[in-house]
């Protein structure tokens, strides 16, 4: 059996205005390449700055950029960028863990009853680790569990307990070799991103079809469904029908998992706009329990697995042709594809130290900025290891 933690839908018709827009340069600290304006949009997406709670100032990129919280936390992610959790060996350390299974960002380990999973500081893209940022994976650890818990009326999930600030225990279950991508606006880098694939001539994407005169950064009439599944080392686009006649999914748990996608994610943006942010795309996995029940797992909402932008400044920005302002790992996939390229480079350049220590903000300032809560900096008394180690071999303990 695998593990986890670790009637066909029709082609959707979007229905678009036609509206033009100059190609959008990246706004950051950091500067990439521009490509040629084009004219002027005339008309743009509903606003959302009328959604955003009032009773708070709107986010903007000065509070991302400048700020008392970023100067009390920059010197402590600068001192950290030689004392990243970029490997964990658990299986070494701490009885009862039978075998490692090394993800792109996460260590999983077999306890027999249970899987313990560790959120290393790995920085994840293009199908391979880019560098390792400090304290991403207790952001990581600790946006999901916050995700988990508030997402319940929506679907269950595998999480049994987090003895550590980057561990979380979970349930066993049969893992459905697709990842369920869900996208609310044309945008992206990657190749299988949205925009990518979109400004090659796609029209037909993932069982979506999509009108001509989209462009980047634009928000789509409804969000959309657009599965991968791994084929070697990479995600592979996927159409619902496929997923059937391949036997990846059956009918019913393919419908199960989508319409719970489609809600996590219209539920994630609610509460993202509350917050002063856009939900503009992420990916959910589900597994399936010994029950029978359609299980949620891996992560929910995180930095690494979704893109965010803010919302106050999009509708101008958008209507200017200005690249919305985000607060992901945009900006690093964008350095190394300014750089290298990123798919077929055998070696790639390190990142530099700034644009590290800049992600690690930024990853921190999207967890305050979502759970309303002050991100706690790990004690540093001893190797992060042994922490870890100690405290999932108590916690496996109390679970016997």
């Amino acid at each position: 059996m695998s593990q986890c933690m670790s009637s066909l839908n029709p082609p959707k018709n979007l229905i678009n205005p036609e509206i033009s827009i100059k190609e959008p340069s990246f706004p950051s600290i950091f500067t990439f390449k521009t490509r040629p304006r084009f004219q002027k949009l005339t008309t743009i997406s509903a606003s959302v700055k009328s959604s955003q709670n009032q009773d708070h100032p709107p986010l903007s990129l000065d509070s991302l950029i400048s700020s008392s919280r970023k100067d009390e936390l920059f010197g402590s992610i600068k001192s950290s960028l030689s004392n990243c959790l970029s490997e964990t060996n658990l299986h070494l350390t701490v009885p009862g863990l039978k075998s490692k299974t090394r993800g792109k960002v996460r260590d999983i380990y077999d306890s027999g009853d249970y899987l313990v999973l560790v959120t290393t500081d790995r920085q994840s893209a293009f199908d391979r680790i880019l560098a390792s940022i400090p304290f991403k994976g207790q952001v990581l650890n600790e946006t999901s569990l916050w995700w988990f818990d508030k997402t319940r009326h929506i679907t269950s999930n595998a999480v049994v307990s987090s003895p550590d600030k980057n561990v979380t225990i979970a349930k066993k279950c049969s893992v459905f070799p697709v990842e369920f991508v869900v996208r609310g606006y044309v945008t992206g880098s990657t190749d299988t991103s949205l925009w990518t694939v979109y400004k090659k001539g796609v029209r037909n994407y993932c069982g979506n079809v999509l009108p001509d005169g989209l462009v980047k950064s634009q928000k789509l009439p409804e969000n959309i469904l657009t599965p991968t599944t791994k084929a070697a080392d990479h995600d592979v686009p996927v159409t619902p029908d496929e997923i059937v006649k391949r036997g990846l999914m059956t009918q019913a748990d393919y419908d199960e998992a989508s319409r719970k996608a489609l809600s996590l994610f219209e539920y994630g943006q609610g509460i993202a706009l509350e917050h002063g942010l856009i939900l503009v795309d992420t990916k959910y996995e589900f597994g399936k329990a010994n029950d029978g029940s359609v299980v949620l797992i891996d992560e929910v909402h995180t930095p690494d697995s979704s893109r965010y932008w803010i919302a106050n400044s999009y509708d101008e920005r958008f209507q200017n042709g200005l690249e919305p302002e985000n607060v992901d790992k945009e900006f690093l996939r964008l350095w190394f594809k300014d750089h290298c390229n990123p798919y077929e480079d055998e070696v790639l350049p390190d990142a530099p130290a700034d644009l590290v220590c800049e992600l690690a903000w930024r990853y921190i300032f999207l967890y305050e900025t979502i759970t309303k809560s002050k991100f706690e900096l790990p004690l540093m008394e001893g190797p992060i290891h042994d922490r870890i180690s100690q405290n999932v071999a108590r916690a496996l303990a109390s679970l016997q």
